[in-house]
């Protein structure tokens, strides 16, 4: 587990599958605005559910817990991974029940760590809805830039809609927690 202030990035269980298919998948407004492909009726227990993604060189999944309690809080991951220019995207969604407890920053920081310290990126990369508040708050607290507006370039649940592009480089990163200091969790 890679751990934050508040929360921990760790393997999926096949138990949070069901959970997060449930409570993020099947919210077909809310997932048509996190994923730009179409949303598909997949069944409960479905091979295809985005939460059964098995790690690989081009994604790595986590479940997101929160650290006192070890509930399930969300899913995040990086995806796009090209390892030639060392440089990914970065994702994160939030069960409902999580929402507005500020758990987005620390999400986004430890996938930055991820990103960098452990599989030696060089840039991470969001994409997110401009209305999306939350999400453009979390990345630039953890030190993103806002690099561009892609005006209606998102089809979302019957209207185009404006994507913001943030960039983080490895070299703009500044490392919290014991690893700057030299300690390993």
């Amino acid at each position: 587990m890679i751990r934050g202030d508040e929360i921990g990035l760790r393997a999926r269980h096949e138990t949070d599958i069901p959970v997060l298919h449930a409570m993020l998948y099947n919210d077909v407004a809310t997932r048509s605005r996190q994923d730009p492909r179409p949303w598909l009726p997949i069944p409960p227990g479905s091979a295809r559910s985005p939460y059964a993604a098995e790690p690989s060189d081009e994604a790595a999944s986590f479940s997101v817990v929160e650290l006192e309690s070890q509930e399930l809080v969300g899913a995040a991951g990086l995806w796009g991974i090209d390892t030639h220019n060392r440089a990914a995207h970065l994702g994160i969604s939030v069960l409902p029940d999580f929402r507005g407890r500020g758990f987005g920053s620390d999400i986004v920081r430890v996938l930055c760590e991820y990103g960098f310290a452990v599989r030696g990126l060089q840039r991470l990369q969001v994409e997110t809805l401009a209305d999306n508040a939350p999400m453009i708050a979390a990345a630039k607290r953890a030190g993103f830039t806002i690099e561009g507006r892609l005006r209606r370039s998102a089809w979302v649940y019957g209207a185009f809609l404006d994507e913001v592009i943030l960039g983080l480089l490895a070299h703009e990163w500044t490392p919290s927690g014991p690893e700057a200091a030299g300690h390993v969790r």
